[in-house]
Order: structure tokens, then C-alpha cells, then sequence
């Protein structure tokens, strides 16, 4: 099951907007206290800046979401930095636009194009992911099952029914391989495995991860 959407990875965007720059800072985070720590990494590295605009939203159900203005007219930055990405269906991100004034005023709403389009800028630049719920399964097989195993799986896993990879395998007496495959199709691997070893694999641990998919 889909959790919520968030972006791949930390990244930085900049871009030059009448004279100004304009450097956006965007990091996938999983708690308010990251974010902040974030934002407090941006402002100490960008001490000189002449406005760290801030903004983040957090929670499954995007229950928390905060943006400052950092000096710039009220209402003009950090708020529709938010609205950006609650419009987009984003959560568990923060995004810091560092501004370097350049000495033309861009008025109201030029400044909201400017942050919103730094946002996006970053946004885009990070890539888009699905956090879902993933079941990981960990088997044990004998060899000549092992293979027939391995030449069902996919090399990443994908939406497709019954659709599941293998991420990490130990070789002994018999073969420790970890499975994973998405949760509501979790009852699909079980019952593939007792057909491919004829029930003698061994499930020895299953638990319920949340992962990042495309």
C-alpha cells in the first residue's frame, strides 16, 4: 500500500532572478527535528545570505506544515513554498531557498514566483517517490530451488502482481535469501514458494517495511 510521496534524495538548485540568486535546498526527512536540523545546517552555511527562507511539511497525512519568511514581506515565501508542495501531494520534505538580494525588488508577487519556482526547481531536480508498504521476507531453501527462485524474481521491484526481488542472499549449507514484495501481495510469495520447493523452504522471519519505490 501507497503511504505517501516524497522526494528521492538531498539536493540544490540555483538559479539567478533579476540580479538575485536564488539557491534552493531541498532534503527527504522523517520528523520535524530533522528538518530543523536541516534548516539550521542551511543558515549556518549561508550565514551571509540575505534571507534562509524555510518550509516544511511532515506527517503521512501532511499533519504538520510550517514556513517562515525569514524577513521578506509577510506571506511572500515561506507560505507558498508550503502550498506548493501540499498542491503537489509531497510530505516528509524540507525545502530552504537561500536568497543573495541582487538590488532590484521583485514586489509581491514576483518574490512568490521566485521562491516557489526555486522550490519546484529543487523539487524536480530531487525526483519524486512513493514510500509504500513493503513485506520483507526472510527464506531458506535448498540450492536447486534457490535457482528456480532467483529466475522469478525481478531485478527491482515494480507494481506488478506478484512482482518481488531479492536483496540480499547467504550461502551456507543451504541458501538464506531476504524477498521483498508488496505488502497486499505478500499471500503471492508464500504460496509461490511452497509450489517452487514442494513446501520444504523455510520462512524464518517476515516483517513489514516502509521503502521508497519510482
Amino acid at each position: 500500500m501507497e503511504r505517501y510521496r516524497t522526494i528521492k534524495q538531498k539536493v540544490s538548485a540555483e538559479q539567478m532572478i533579476e540580479r538575485s540568486r536564488f539557491i534552493a535546498h531541498a532534503c527527504p526527512v522523517s520528523s520535524r527535528e530533522e528538518a530543523e536540523a536541516f534548516i539550521a545546517r542551511i543558515r549556518a552555511e549561508y550565514r551571509d545570505a540575505t534571507h534562509n527562507v524555510p518550509a516544511m511539511v511532515i506527517g503521512e497525512k501532511q499533519q504538520i506544515q510550517w514556513g517562515s519568511d525569514d524577513g521578506e514581506p509577510q506571506g511572500t515565501s515561506g507560505a507558498p513554498m508550503v502550498q506548493l508542495m501540499v498542491a503537489e501531494g509531497l510530505t516528509n520534505l524540507v525545502v530552504v531557498v537561500t536568497r543573495y538580494f541582487g538590488g532590484v525588488k521583485l514586489g509581491t508577487g514576483g518574490l512568490v514566483r521566485a521562491y516557489t519556482g526555486s522550490a519546484r526547481k529543487a523539487i524536480e531536480a530531487a525526483g519524486i517517490c512513493r514510500v509504500c508498504d513493503i513485506c520483507r521476507f526472510r527464506v531458506r531453501v535448498d540450492y536447486p530451488f534457490f535457482e528456480r527462485i532467483r529466475k522469478k524474481a525481478d531485478d527491482v521491484l515494480t507494481d506488478r502482481e506478484g512482482s518481488f526481488a531479492v536483496v540480499d542472499t547467504e550461502y551456507g549449507e543451504k541458501v538464506t535469501m531476504t524477498l521483498l514484495i508488496r505488502e497486499e501481495y505478500g499471500g503471492h510469495l508464500k504460496q509461490m514458494l511452497t509450489n517452487l520447493t514442494a513446501g520444504r523452504g523455510e520462512i524464518l522471519e517476515t516483517e513489514i517495511v516502509q521503502r521508497p519505490m519510482d
